[in-house]
């Protein structure tokens, strides 16, 4: 399965962002408002970075910062990995045991196409063996094509 599959999959594929100007409270609010775990950081029409519950609670809270006087570009991630919408469903997988991470934005030649999360992942890989299964007792009972 590869990345374009999943982002086609998705029951919404709408691209949440903030600017890196914007405070911290602002994009918590706007996380919470559209339930997601993280949120693109978009300067000038580019992927700048991703902020994320993960950056709030290590960068904010455990450091005694404010969220209402800090702004995103100071906590974001700045280094984004990515990974491109023909890549495969297993490369998303490695990139993210790998790096720790729960969120990839998708690129297409150079321009942001989505983000998908670990749970996007998992329920695809779920979906997957479901269907192998299904196949495989439609073989083993003599019910297949």
């Amino acid at each position: 399965m590869k990345i374009r599959q999943i982002l086609q999959g998705k029951k919404i594929n709408a691209l949440f962002s903030v600017t890196s100007d914007t405070t911290v409270y602002d994009a918590l609010v706007e996380m919470a408002n559209k339930n997601i775990g993280a949120v693109l950081v978009i300067d000038e029409g580019k992927l700048s970075g991703i902020f994320s519950e993960r950056d709030y609670a290590r960068k904010i809270v455990l450091k005694g910062l404010h969220s209402d006087d800090t702004l995103v570009k100071d906590v974001m991630t700045a280094n984004v990995i990515t990974i491109e919408m023909e890549d495969k469903l297993e490369v998303a997988m490695q990139i993210m045991s790998d790096k720790h991470i729960r969120h990839l934005p998708v690129m297409e030649g150079g321009v942001l196409a989505g983000i998908i999360s670990i749970n996007d992942v998992v329920s695809s890989i779920i979906k997957e063996q479901k269907s192998q299964i299904e196949s495989l007792q439609g073989y083993i009972s003599g019910n297949y094509a």
